[in-house]
């Protein structure tokens, strides 16, 4: 049910050797690097060390359980760190806090957190095999996806919207994706005569919301078999099926024209490779007068080059093939296309809020997904992805934007 562990790949032989002094010198020296906050660091044999920054921070705990962590740390840098709280050699009082401090000291900590040479170099090897082909798309597409129709249903909202919502001051989370499915509804101007195409259409929530809110007609895509189900059942519940067809297919395989395109989050999935030729079927997709609007998730323009050469462990052990762009690269790809950026909005602690309120849920639901057939292993290891996310979100290293985008020559008209 999770992506095989790359610590079962590659053994970790540099680190099973490294001495128990040499694993103490290396978490001393980590923590001479943290200038932002106060870092506790509980060893296994009982010593406790502190490190606190000049400026103010976060204030977090790590308590490294086995010398493992440090192994694997040495050995497949913050990969191995994912792998090690998978497997249990290190707690946290407080995951957010503890992720978000390493965050706000990534400046210090980035080149002492690296994987090792050859690791790095497998790690890349494997991004390479997981290319966003026609059939890269679909298997790393339904290695995520599809985890199954039940487990996503335990944590996320009763639509089963799986982006981020947008918040206001008192919202809970079903509010708050309400008023996220209105502003992309805005934003696409529908007055009833429009067609709709979604690229990435989920489990279906967005489609029904545009065919009850003035979209003529709606054609989602998807790739994946299990959310395609779901969503052909919620849009036929909601009494839009003659508005909306759902299909499985490649967004590079859509030959009709519409009047407006939307896709959220689905960009993420593309891979930079495909960067150009995903924008260039957005600009193909639209009528000379027509506009999309895309939700993206960005990370910061000045982390952009180092991550893009490093994999991550959402990449990694999460969501094979994702690649994030910058807010500089998602522009100049769409301006290589032919696309002009109408309006952008960024609103990133929002989907900190949301990644906080599906965190809650998730813990909440330990018990159904574990009847599921989840292990706690698979359990410890979405909990940490939420929350990794959650930490990049609260301390500005990704943000996530919606984007009006139209036809340049329409745009400068």
């Amino acid at each position: 049910m999770t992506l095989l562990s790359i610590s079962t790949l590659v053994p970790s032989i540099v680190g099973l050797a490294v001495p128990s002094r040499l694993r103490v010198a290396f978490v001393r020296r980590m923590m001479a690097h943290v200038s932002r906050g106060r870092l506790t660091v509980l060893l296994p044999d009982g010593t406790r060390l502190v490190a606190a920054g000049r400026q103010a921070g976060r204030d977090a705990e790590l308590h490294i359980l086995n010398w493992r962590a440090i192994n694997r740390l040495l050995t497949s840098g913050d990969i191995g760190f994912a792998e090690s709280y998978v497997d249990g050699d290190w707690e946290t009082t407080d995951l957010v806090a503890l992720l978000s401090l390493l965050a706000d000291n990534l400046d210090g900590l980035n080149s002492l957190a690296e994987a090792s040479l050859p690791m790095r170099l497998f790690q890349r090897l494997t991004m390479l095999l997981r290319r966003n082909s026609r059939t890269g798309s679909r298997r790393n597409i339904m290695a995520h996806y599809d985890l199954g129709n039940d487990f996503f249903a335990s944590w996320l909202d009763e639509r089963l919207i799986y982006s981020s919502a947008l918040y206001e001051a008192g919202d809970d989370l079903a509010t708050a994706q309400q008023r996220k499915l209105e502003r992309i509804a805005d934003m696409l101007a529908l007055d009833g005569r429009q067609s709709v195409l979604e690229i990435g259409c989920g489990w279906g929530g967005l489609a029904a919301h545009l065919a009850g809110s003035g979209a003529a007609r709606v054609d989602g895509i998807t790739l994946s078999p299990a959310q395609l189900a779901f969503a052909r059942q919620a849009v036929a519940a909601q009494g839009v099926s003659e508005a909306v067809r759902l299909d499985l297919c490649d967004y590079r395989d859509v030959a009709a024209s519409y009047d407006r395109v939307v896709s959220i989050e689905m960009f993420e999935a593309v891979g930079q490779a495909y960067w150009p030729v995903y924008f260039d079927k957005v600009r193909q997709s639209l009528n000379p007068d027509g506009r999309a609007v895309l939700q993206v998730i960005s990370i910061a323009d000045d982390r952009f080059e180092h991550y893009r050469t490093h994999p991550d462990m959402i990449q990694t052990l999460v969501f094979p093939g994702g690649m994030l762009p910058s807010k500089s690269a998602f522009a100049e790809g769409a301006s290589r296309a032919g696309l002009a950026i109408r309006e952008r909005l960024d609103f990133g602690l929002s989907y900190a809020e949301t990644l906080a309120a599906w965190r809650r849920n998730f813990d909440a639901a330990a018990p159904r997904v574990a009847t599921l057939g989840y292990s706690p292993a698979f359990r410890r290891l979405w909990s940490y992805y939420l929350a990794y996310c959650e930490a990049g979100f609260r301390t500005g290293q990704i943000d996530v934007s919606l984007y009006v985008l139209e036809r340049a020559e329409v745009a400068e008209g």
